[in-house]
C-alpha cells in the first residue's frame, strides 16, 4: 500500500476515534459513537495488515481471530454489573501489551526500523523505557482494581505505615533506572525498571478504598492510553500515537472531573492512597444491629409513592446486581400515570465505574430528560416528597459531611436526607462498598424495604 494512502486511511481512522469519543459523551448518541469506533478500528487493522513492512499475515490473522473470538464471547456473556472489572481487566492487557512490545523492540530493534542493538538513539530508548514503565504500572494496578471489584480482594483501603515513603522510593527508583537505561542500553536495567514499575503499580492501588475505585478505573484508563502512545513512537505508528493520546487525555480529564465531584485531589489519585490518612482509614464498625430502624414492606412503599407528587429515584450498584432497571422503569411509568413527577438522580461515582447507572437506565429506555446529575438535582431534594434509594449506599451517606474520620469524608453526596420521606431498598442493613455504616438508615423519616431490588420493585408495581 502506498505511504500516502496509508497515511490518509490512518487519518480517517483517527477522526473516527475522535467522533467515537464525542458520541460516547452522551447516552443519546452512545450507539453511534460505538459504530464510529468499530469503523475506525476496522480501517486501522486493515491498513496495518496491508503495510509493506508487515509479514507473516497468517499468524497475525490467527491472533485477531482468537482474540476477537474471546472478546465476542465475553461481550455476549458479561453482565452489566461486571462491566467495571471487565474494563479494569482490559486495561491490564493494554499495559502488558505495551511492556511486551517495548521488550520486543529492545531485543530486535532492526525489525522495527529503529536501529541496531548497542547503537539505539536516546529518543528510542526513552520511548521504550517510559512505555514499559507506564504499561507495567497499568498492568499490575489494573489487576488490583479487578480484584477489588470482583471481590477477590477486600474493598477496604489496605494501608500501612510508611506506604507513601515506599511509593516515593519506588518512583524515584523508576526515574533513576530510566536514566541508567538511557546511558547504557542495558537489557538487565530495562527489565529491572519494568519489574520495579510492576511493584509500584500494586502499591499505588492497594491503599485505595472501594468508594474511590471509579476514579481509579478512569485514571488507569488514562495510563493505558499514555503507554500506547509511547509505544506508538517506538513503532513510528502515527495512529497509535493519536489513539493513545486520545485515550490518555480523555481518561485524565474524566478523572479530574470525577475528583472535583468527589472533592479529591488529582495528584493524590496519581500517587495512590487518596482520601483519609492511613491512620484513620480503618473502616468503622457496623452498628446496624444496635440501632433502631424502621422496616417497611413493598405494599407500604407503594402506598407512600402513590400519594406523592414528586419522587426522586437514586439508583446504585444494588440495582445493577439485581438487574432491577426494567422493573424500576415500569414502576416509574405507573407513578407517572398517577400524575407523580419522576426524576432520577445520578451521582458521579454511582455504581463502580463512570456512567454505570446511565447505561443501565438507558438500557431500560428511561427517558434521558428524566436523568439528572448531582449538581443539577441536589437542591431539589428539599422539595421532594419521596427519595427512592435503590441499592445505593455510600453516595447517600451523611457521614461524608459530618464525620471527619470517615473514609468518604469530603465526598459530595446526594442530599437524600432532605426529602420528606426516604424509601431505602437494600438486601440488608450492611455497610456500603467503603465499609461505612449509613446513618441515613436510622433517621425518623427513613423506611427500609429489605430484599432483592428487582423483586421489591415488581411488588411495588403490583401494589400500584
Amino acid at each position: 500500500m502506498p505511504a500516502n494512502l496509508s497515511s490518509f486511511l490512518y487519518l480517517v481512522s483517527a477522526v473516527s476515534f475522535i467522533m467515537a469519543l464525542r458520541g460516547l459523551s452522551s447516552a443519546a448518541t452512545s450507539r453511534l459513537g460505538n459504530l464510529y469506533g468499530i469503523f475506525g478500528m476496522t480501517i486501522a487493522i486493515l491498513t496495518t495488515l496491508l503495510a509493506p513492512n508487515i509479514s507473516r499475515h497468517g499468524i497475525i490473522v490467527a491472533g485477531i481471530l482468537i482474540g476477537g473470538g474471546i472478546g465476542a464471547i465475553i461481550a455476549r456473556k458479561i453482565r452489566m454489573t461486571a462491566l467495571p472489572q471487565l474494563v479494569a481487566g482490559f486495561h491490564s492487557l493494554v499495559g502488558l501489551a505495551a511492556v511486551l512490545v517495548a521488550g520486543a523492540a529492545l531485543n530486535a530493534p532492526d525489525a522495527y526500523g529503529i536501529g541496531a542493538i548497542g547503537s539505539l538513539k536516546a529518543s528510542s530508548l526513552m520511548e521504550m523505557g517510559l512505555g514499559s514503565a507506564i504499561g507495567a504500572i497499568t498492568f499490575t494496578g489494573s489487576l488490583v482494581a479487578f480484584g477489588k471489584l470482583q471481590g477477590l480482594l477486600s474493598g477496604k483501603p489496605l494501608a500501612f505505615s510508611g506506604q507513601h515513603l515506599l511509593n516515593a522510593t519506588l518512583g524515584g527508583a523508576v526515574a533513576f533506572l530510566l536514566v541508567v537505561f538511557l546511558l547504557t542500553e542495558s537489557h538487565f536495567i530495562f527489565w529491572l525498571l519494568t519489574f520495579v514499575a510492576f511493584a509500584l503499580g500494586l502499591l499505588l492501588i492497594l491503599p485505595i478504598g472501594g468508594a474511590d475505585m471509579p476514579v481509579v478505573i478512569s485514571m488507569l484508563n488514562s495510563y493505558s492510553g499514555w503507554a500506547a502512545a509511547g509505544i506508538g513512537f517506538t513503532l513510528s505508528n502515527h495512529l497509535l500515537i493519536i489513539t493513545g493520546a486520545l485515550v490518555g487525555a480523555s481518561g485524565a480529564i474524566l478523572s479530574y472531573i470525577m475528583c472535583k465531584g468527589m472533592n479529591r485531589s488529582i495528584f493524590n489519585v496519581i500517587l495512590g492512597g487518596f482520601g483519609t490518612d492511613p491512620a484513620t482509614a480503618a473502616t468503622q464498625a457496623n452498628t446496624a444491629l444496635e440501632r433502631p430502624v424502621k422496616v417497611s414492606s413493598a405494599e407500604d412503599a407503594a402506598f407512600i409513592l402513590s400519594n406523592a407528587q414528586s419522587v426522586i429515584i437514586i439508583p446504585g450498584y444494588g440495582m445493577a446486581v439485581a438487574q432491577a432497571q426494567h422493573a424500576l422503569r415500569e414502576m416509574g411509568d405507573q407513578l407517572k400515570k398517577k400524575g407523580v413527577k419522576i426524576r432520577y438522580a445520578i451521582h458521579p461515582v454511582a455504581g463502580r465505574m463512570p456512567g454505570h447507572m446511565n447505561v443501565l437506565l438507558a438500557e431500560a429506555n428511561v427517558p434521558y430528560e428524566e436523568v439528572q446529575e448531582l449538581d443539577e438535582i441536589n437542591n431539589d431534594f428539599s422539595t421532594a416528597d419521596v427519595a427512592f434509594v435503590i441499592g445505593a449506599n455510600d453516595i447517600t451517606n451523611p457521614a461524608a459531611k459530618t464525620d471527619a474520620a470517615s473514609p468518604i469524608y469530603g465526598m459530595p453526596i446526594l442530599d437524600v436526607e432532605k426529602a420528606k420521606t426516604v424509601l431505602f431498598i437494600k438486601r440488608s442493613l450492611a455497610s456500603g462498598y467503603a465499609g461505612v455504616d449509613n446513618d441515613l438508615f436510622y433517621r425518623d423519616h427513613t423506611f427500609m424495604v429489605l430484599g432483592d431490588a428487582k423483586k421489591v420493585c415488581e411488588d411495588i408495581v403490583k401494589g400500584l
